[in-house]
């Protein structure tokens, strides 16, 4: 038997944050898509059930659209399960407005819910702040059976008092379980429950901001061979990737660039590609991050820089410097700020004393 574990899709999102909006609602249809796909990938690789660990959708004002490709997939699909459990993004019920759930949609509920195919049994409850202490205290689960746990939350080692979404790790363990499959965290992560079962983190379908960098898609578990194994599928249509760039004794924007370039080769263009300067530069260095950004920005479907580097700036080399840039620089030095403060001090005042206008 062959079982999809994905989660933390947030259908419907918004994105606007970090894109414009045209890309945004490119995105937005973007990332329907992606769950169409991973429903088309289900049917040609005889997929029985799709286990959705919450927050499906983004937002409890679900369009249209979405709700009825959502409803077509499920009901175009008969032979595939969809067990669903609402996340803290998730409306109460998305199904309103259609005569019935379809046969096939398997929903869970504020206890637990248990769903068997032969010796396999997927068991999940969705919390809330009425029973997100007591639950584990009601779980029980048959040695015999394979069993997979179905919650979303962030892991814990301990109780939430009134969190909803922290799941007690510590209170799971020696439950017979199998498989934890858990939504919530937008990584995919894979490790010990304890000396029987694993827990995991499917990660989301798609990375929607900028920290939410890697291959994004979901778990695929299969017990054909008598064990239940896990396999993460990269299957996200973009990747959101953090670069970092050495930009020590970098003198101009042109270097940087270069630099920049270097780096990002073999970045496919379809990315969103968020860069971050770093090293030692010379105070009589200069980078136009404005330009720099407007460069790549042409280059990448999406793209974001940020300048961390710091001054390699000793007080001695200014000690005995009459000019004013060299008072300037002793008296910003011998006020010991934090480092990324003095650069932007040091960075502002050159500027100013240079006729440069701040911030171009």
């Amino acid at each position: 038997m062959k079982i999809i574990h994905c989660g933390d899709l947030h259908l419907d999102s918004v994105m606007k944050t970090n894109l414009t909006a045209e890309q945004a609602r490119e995105r937005k249809n973007e990332i329907l898509l992606t769950f169409e796909k991973m429903i088309e990938f289900a049917k040609n690789n005889e997929i029985s059930v799709i286990m959705i660990a919450g927050d499906l959708f983004d937002t409890k004002n679900i369009s249209i659209k979405t709700r009825n490709v959502v409803i077509a997939c499920i009901e175009k699909n008969p032979q595939i399960d969809f067990l669903y459990l609402r996340g803290n993004h998730d409306a109460e019920n998305f199904l309103n407005g259609f005569e019935e759930t379809p046969e096939n949609l398997k929903l869970f509920s504020e206890i637990w819910t248990s769903f068997r195919y032969d010796n396999i049994v997927i068991t999940g409850v969705e919390l809330n702040g009425g029973n997100s202490n007591a639950v584990y205290d009601s779980l029980v689960l048959n040695r015999s059976d394979t069993n997979i746990v179905m919650m979303h939350g962030q892991e814990s080692r301990y109780s939430g008092k009134d969190r909803t979404e922290v799941i007690n790790l510590g209170a799971l363990k020696n439950k017979n379980i199998d498989y934890l499959a858990l939504g919530h965290i937008h990584s995919y992560k894979l490790a010990p429950l304890d000396q029987r079962g694993m827990y995991c983190y499917c990660g989301c379908l798609e990375g929607r901001g900028y920290d939410e960098t890697g291959r994004k898609g979901f778990v695929l578990l299969d017990t054909g061979s008598g064990a239940l194994k896990s396999e993460f599928i990269p299957f996200s249509r973009r990747v959101i990737y953090e670069i970092s760039v050495d930009v020590s004794g970098m003198e101009t924007t042109n270097e940087a660039a270069e630099a920049i370039e270097r780096e990002t080769a073999a970045t496919p263009k379809e990315s969103l590609v968020k860069v971050v300067l770093n090293g030692k530069v010379s105070v009589e260095s200069e980078r136009n991050i404005n330009y720099l950004k407007k460069k790549f920005s042409d280059v990448f479907y999406s793209f974001k820089i940020y300048d961390q580097t710091g001054y390699a700036i000793y007080i001695e080399d200014y000690r005995y410097d009459a000019s004013l840039k060299g008072e300037f620089i002793r008296l910003v030095l011998d006020k010991n700020y934090p480092e990324q403060m003095q650069k932007e001090i040091i960075e502002a005042g050159l500027k100013s004393l240079a006729g440069e206008a701040i911030g171009s």
